[in-house]
């Protein structure tokens, strides 16, 4: 008999720096590069413009800025967590339909909700001119809530963005234990105080982090703002650039903007540092479900059903009436151009940031060294960082290089090679990638990690190199979370506003471009049609996530 020949240990040993590390490092490294130009930005005089926006609009924006984070913030958490305990842990009518549909709103852009509720109690719109027809009021006869304000911006924004924080609060409520909630129902809690004593603070990190999502989209957002006459850093931002022609000083605002993002990225984890809230019982059973009467019961379906109504059906409603008024809705020539626009576009980067994103989880998952992930973590924060200000960052790099390129070009060969990366679709998908590659990077990282090591190493006995793998055992297994990252960015693309206004070539528009121009023209029965369209395309990640919400308790059967 032969002996058994043991390969050295030496054979094993990968070495400190391999391709895997080095493509982490490059790919965090480029998706960085925005976020470096605009805080470089602070650095750079610009003269008197600057003092000019300092002593005329920038206390407005700041004031604006964080009075619709306040409010957004405070709006988001009573709706969503509240929502999401009642579902979880009591019965009243229609619970097991509103515990879904109470995710409806997260496919409503913001801009969408603004222009329907806009156009729908403006002075001249259907609620106030029908209410004078009514009573036989004139103007100044009433008073009526307006819409376009600070207050009105705070509620648009809070119907669509709740369901960030119902989405984490209802998971953190359907995993707790239930014999805590038991013990506190034993020592004469009442439900009020259950909630604000016990279940509250144990779903503590995932109601902060619902809220920062939510303040995260508020700062991205101008297609709502500044429909509803908002001034915000955002708005601030378009105005300079456009209107001023200072790309310096719309880079500093963009900077001032992004250290409002830093600044609440720090909260949060102060806030998840600060005080920290853990079950005593590993023991886990079915969660009780209370039965709710008389008033109570009322009460409960009312909250429920009211932000699905005004966040989702209302908007909707409006849309089609629209539609049906103006026959908007015919598929012209224009209207499939902008369609193969934003297919395109959605296509092209939902691709690109998941292939990034395997190529990350997977060279962390090869070296998990505190180097490697934290350049894995340096390349997925792109998402906190409004799209105003990646735009901004990614426009005066690829500027500079389209100038520096033709430049060269014209004193070597003589030709002008135009604008090459600033006017093309390279520097609106780059945008993208830098800013929702942290999506698909969390899909693709948390689906990796359902994959035992044992795999990788069988893989290795059997002499396949990390590439083989990956193609040969970790893709097969992770499709299905692979496709529904690429989903989520997909949507997410066609929804995407401020980035894809800065940074679109000429004569390319999308679908949330053209609704933002008819919008802006107060040619809002045309909206009805890409807004429509915008609207049906992100309810596809909502139905998947009302699927599995409920599967997220341990023990759950399918």
């Amino acid at each position: 008999m032969t002996d058994l020949v043991r390969p050295s240990p030496k054979s094993f040993r990968r070495p400190i720096v391999d391709g895997w590390t080095l493509a982490t490092a490059a790919i965090a490294g480029i998706i960085a590069v925005p976020v470096l130009v605009v805080l470089s930005y602070l650095l750079v005089p610009t003269g008197d413009i600057w003092r000019h926006l300092a002593s005329t609009v920038l206390p407005r924006y700041v004031a604006n800025t964080l009075g619709l984070m306040v409010g957004v913030g405070a709006g988001t958490m009573a709706i969503g967590a509240g929502t999401a305990w009642l579902v979880t842990l009591y019965r009243f009518p229609g619970r097991d339909l509103l515990q879904w549909m109470l995710l409806l709103p997260m496919a409503v852009p913001g801009y969408i909700i603004a222009y329907t509720y806009g156009g729908m109690m403006d002075f001249a719109g259907p609620v106030q001119s029908g209410l004078r027809e009514l009573f036989g009021w004139r103007r100044g006869d009433y008073w009526f809530p307006e819409v376009r304000s600070l207050g009105g911006a705070i509620a648009m924004m809070t119907f669509v963005l709740y369901p960030y924080v119902y989405l984490l609060a209802r998971a953190a409520f359907t995993e707790q234990s239930v014999c805590v909630l038991e013990a506190s129902r034993m020592l004469g809690a009442g439900p009020w105080r259950r909630f604000f004593r016990v279940g509250l603070p144990l779903a503590r990190p995932a109601v902060v982090a619902g809220v920062t999502l939510a303040l995260m989209e508020t700062l991205n957002d101008l297609g709502a703002v500044q429909h509803l006459a908002v001034d915000t850093f955002t708005t601030g931002i378009f105005r300079t650039w456009f209107g001023l022609h200072q790309p310096a000083a719309a880079a500093q605002l963009a900077a001032i903007l992004l250290v409002f993002v830093l600044i609440l990225l720090m909260m949060e984890r102060w806030s998840r540092g600060a005080a920290r809230y853990h079950q005593t019982s590993a023991r886990y059973r079915a969660l009780p479900s209370i039965k709710l009467k008389g008033i109570k019961t009322g009460l409960a379906t009312a909250f429920c059903i009211l932000p699905v109504l005004l966040g989702f059906a209302m908007p909707l409603a409006v849309l089609i009436w629209w539609a049906i008024r103006s026959q908007a809705l015919g598929f012209d020539a224009r209207f499939l151009t902008l369609t193969v626009n934003t297919v395109s576009l959605g296509l092209v980067a939902s691709f690109l940031a998941v292939l990034l994103s395997l190529i990350l989880a997977y060279g962390v998952r090869l070296r998990p060294t505190p180097i490697v992930r934290g350049l894995a973590r340096l390349a997925s924060t792109g998402y906190a960082v409004p799209g105003a200000v990646i735009a901004v960052g990614v426009m005066l790099p690829f500027s500079a290089i389209d100038r520096t390129i033709d430049a060269w070009a014209r004193a070597s060969l003589g030709v002008s090679t135009g604008l090459i990366l600033s006017g093309t679709i390279v520097a609106v998908t780059f945008a993208y990638l830098v800013r929702f590659l942290a999506v698909s990077f969390n899909a693709a990282e948390a689906s990796l990690a359902k994959v035992g090591h044992s795999m990788d190493a069988a893989g290795r006995v059997l002499g396949r190199r990390p590439r083989e793998i990956l193609t040969q055992i970790h893709l097969p297994l992770m499709r299905p979370s692979l496709l529904a990252a690429a989903l989520m960015v997909f949507v997410d693309v066609i929804k995407e506003l401020p980035a894809t206004l800065i940074l679109r070539p000429f004569n390319f528009d999308t679908l949330a471009i053209h609704a933002y121009d008819l919008a802006r023209n107060e040619q809002l029965a045309e909206v009805a049609a890409p807004a429509l369209a915008i609207l049906f395309a992100g309810l596809g990640p909502v139905i998947v996530l009302a699927r599995s919400i409920g599967r997220s308790r341990p023990g759950h059967v399918a």
